[in-house]
């Protein structure tokens, strides 16, 4: 297409609001406002910015919005950072999960890759204080399977503990995804353990599963571990992903020899 053949779309013009919100989130993103830390007050950030009272405040709706900080009206102390937290990542995926942009299978697959190279990882990497903060919630997980059957409790306690094999990677990104990915179908699975004929069977096959991975980790069996992995996460969710994107979760189970 020549120079003169070429068609633009109208630009949208940037909100002063926005510049301010950019601004403050680069300063928290990099480490400058730490979590628990103050922003200045409403009366200093105006000065600073050079700009309205309205505009800071629509600046810092934005950002408490997106979770980075949380902010009252006139608050003398100033808005508090709450950084990046896993909250955060979750909420953004529960909302993926909900939207037409990512189905529910398109999320379950990614938790497949995500807990089969934590599992493989942890083999490799883990030392003896995550083999014991595995154990310990694999047997507070066993408690809750024979005690009150308390659902909610049970599957928090289940992302706690994939949520430690993450952490034995040594990768904090792969801990925190962990738990963002987990809370974003925790409802999927309280609703597959409710609709169980026996719900407290169903727990002590879960884990039973949990055992079988902590031992391939503690034996450093990286490729036992993250079959698994893998293998579990598809006998759960196969039957209640969308028909459509159930391929994915069996393009995801890998081959034989654990890859």
């Amino acid at each position: 297409m020549s120079a003169e053949g070429a068609v633009f779309r109208p630009v949208q013009p940037v909100r002063a609001y926005q510049r301010v919100a950019e601004q403050i989130e680069e300063r928290i993103l990099s480490g400058d406002l730490p979590p628990g830390s103050r922003l200045p007050g409403e009366r200093d950030l105006v000065s600073q910015f050079a700009v309205g009272r309205s505009t800071v405040r629509e600046a810092l709706r934005v950002l408490q919005s997106a979770g980075l900080v949380r902010s009252r009206p006139g608050d003398p102390l100033g808005a508090e950072v709450l950084g990046v937290t896993p909250d955060n990542l979750s909420r953004a995926l529960g909302r993926l999960a909900r939207s037409h942009i990512s189905s529910l299978g398109e999320l379950v697959q990614f938790r497949m890759v995500l807990d089969s190279e934590s599992n493989r990882l942890a083999a490799r990497l883990h030392d003896e204080e995550d083999l014991r903060r595995m154990t310990e919630i694999i047997e507070r997980m066993e408690s809750l399977s024979a005690g009150t059957a308390d659902l909610h409790a049970f599957s928090e306690t289940d992302a706690l503990f994939h949520r430690a094999v993450a952490e034995a990677s040594g990768n904090s990104l792969l801990g925190l995804c962990a738990r963002a990915v987990h809370d974003a179908v925790v409802d999927v699975i309280e609703e597959k353990i409710a609709v169980a004929a026996d719900a407290t069977v169903w727990m002590e096959r879960s884990v039973a599963h949990h055992r079988q991975v902590l031992a391939a980790i503690r034996a450093g069996d990286g490729a036992l571990a993250a079959r698994l992995g893998r293998q579990a996460l598809y006998d759960y969710y196969a039957e209640r992903v969308e028909e459509d994107t159930r391929r994915l979760l069996t393009a995801a189970l890998g081959d034989d020899d654990g890859r």
